[in-house]
């Protein structure tokens, strides 16, 4: 077993250092210049393109709308990479790390805005309203289908699996270590247990279809992560002497002759990037399968919308942990994972927070189980039709949930890396052609903005647009 993780780990990091960080860094400052730093630029858009409401769908009940499809993936977006990897990047590659998440996280939202402002264009209609992904634009975009059924088999491992088996594991790490802290050994029993109650609860809900998933999302997401900013904001003030030390060990490390010398910077580099992309699925082609659910009336909009997402999630949420994490003065390279997160706000706050803190990770990884579950659940529709598939696929999701609990958290982290690398290069792989669409996109958004007008988009604004299955012409709509 040590022998598979090290031969995992050494593919990981020649992986990510020579194909994936370059490429998606490449693209996205591609994506930047040809937009215009939408990212930056159409900030207050973002904002006011997350109020849409949903229409009916054709069973009779509301389709997502675009806060729910915006909560689904930041169900899964606001997980174990927000609490265990970021703190996992620190231990790595020190507090260099940081910065380099957040360099990552204002560049890669351009290639957010992309891949969901064509899974939006793309998407196809089911019962309960849309759904679509990079599967679909891959298929009727690129109009190639084999690699459309890559992706699909890729994502519904990577999240359905390996991403479902991550969640469940930080839960069990934490509640293990919260048990620890007041004396009681779980032993053997506790992380089988742990596993069973995850099963349940996990079942309850994904049995009962995307409204079921969304509307947990709904409540869940703003909930935990306006309490654990809370947390975060005060150790912060309890700690507030320290920050310009903090602040100025994140830049020193990131640039800094040390680092350079001591070969830091290159771990920094990777650490970072690497767990700000777990974290904020930018280019990943996972947060376009939430975002294709939305019933928006332009496909931009919910581009915008998911792009906010990747702010939320790096600037807001992995700043949190940072700042816990580093202003308890850590040891690199010892502990890591959500239990160095769990010790560095008990040195701030004292032990109750340990408890809360787990509460915080339990709510966080099981809404990441959800989004991870229904990213597979779009693209095992996108491969199939046949119901008892779809059961069966369910059912393994259930099984992989409980063996997570009781897995290995190292070897678990390290194959997500791997199936998550792969996942990426594919996705990047057809959107750096697609992007023209979204381009076209985005300047017929901006056209109807500065006629004073609600954009509303039909595939007979842009002729030459072919595979568009929804976006039929009809009455235009103004506002």
């Amino acid at each position: 077993m040590e022998a598979l993780n090290d031969a995992i780990v050494a593919l990981n990091d020649t992986f990510w250092l020579y194909l994936i960080i370059p490429v998606l860094a490449l693209l996205s400052l591609y994506f930047t210049v040809r937009s215009k730093a939408v990212q930056i630029r159409m900030l207050p858009e973002m904002v006011r393109a997350i109020g849409g409401r949903s229409e009916t769908a054709e069973d009779g009940g509301k389709t997502v709308s675009s806060f729910q499809a915006f909560a689904i993936s930041a169900a899964a977006r606001i997980g174990t990479g927000n609490i265990a990897g970021v703190a996992t990047a620190i231990a790595l590659g020190g507090p260099g790390a940081v910065f380099w998440m957040w360099v990552m996280g204002l560049v890669v939202g351009s290639t957010s805005f992309v891949e969901s402002t064509l899974a939006q264009l793309y998407k196809v209609r089911d019962r309960t309203g849309y759904r679509g992904g990079p599967a679909y634009y891959m298929l009727h975009g690129l109009r190639v289908r084999w690699m459309g059924v890559l992706f699909a088999v890729v994502i519904t491992v990577t999240f359905g699996f390996v991403f479902t088996a991550v969640q469940s594991n930080t839960i069990v790490d934490a509640i293990v270590t919260s048990a620890e802290t007041v004396g009681f050994d779980g032993g053997g029993w506790l992380p089988p247990v742990l596993g069973l109650i995850m099963v349940v609860l996990t079942a309850s809900i994904i049995f009962g279809g995307v409204r079921r998933i969304a509307h947990t999302a709904q409540l869940l997401v703003p909930f935990m992560a306006c309490l654990y900013m809370v947390l975060g904001l005060v150790v912060v003030a309890l700690n507030i002497t320290a920050v310009p030390g903090v602040i100025a060990d994140i830049f020193s490390h990131a640039f800094g002759f040390e680092a350079i010398a001591g070969g830091g910077l290159g771990a920094a580099i990777v650490q970072g990037v690497r767990r700000g992309m777990f974290s904020n699925e930018a280019g990943l082609g996972s947060a376009p399968n939430a975002g294709a659910t939305a019933s928006v009336s332009h496909p931009v909009k919910q581009g915008l919308v998911q792009t906010l997402g990747v702010y939320f999630d790096t600037l807001l949420v992995c700043s949190t942990t940072a700042f816990i994490v580093l202003l308890s003065n850590p040891t690199y390279g010892e502990d890591q994972g959500a239990s160095m997160t769990q010790n560095a706000m008990q040195a701030s706050l004292g032990g109750w927070s340990v408890h809360l803190l787990t509460l915080i990770i339990m709510l966080v990884a099981f809404t990441s189980v959800l989004g991870n579950y229904y990213y597979g659940e779009s693209n095992v529709g996108f491969l199939t039709r046949n119901q008892g598939v779809l059961t069966g696929y369910k059912w393994l999701v259930l099984v992989v949930t409980f063996l997570g609990a009781i897995g290995s958290s190292e070897l678990v982290w390290n194959l997500a890396d791997t199936t998550m690398g792969v996942m990426a290069l594919v996705n990047l792989i057809a959107i750096a052609p697609l992007s023209v669409v979204a381009f076209k996109l985005l300047r017929d958004y901006n056209e109807q903005r500065k006629q004073g007008i609600d954009p509303v988009f039909t595939r007979d604004r842009i002729p030459e647009l072919t595979g568009v299955e929804c976006w039929e012409p009809r009455e235009k709509v103004t506002s």
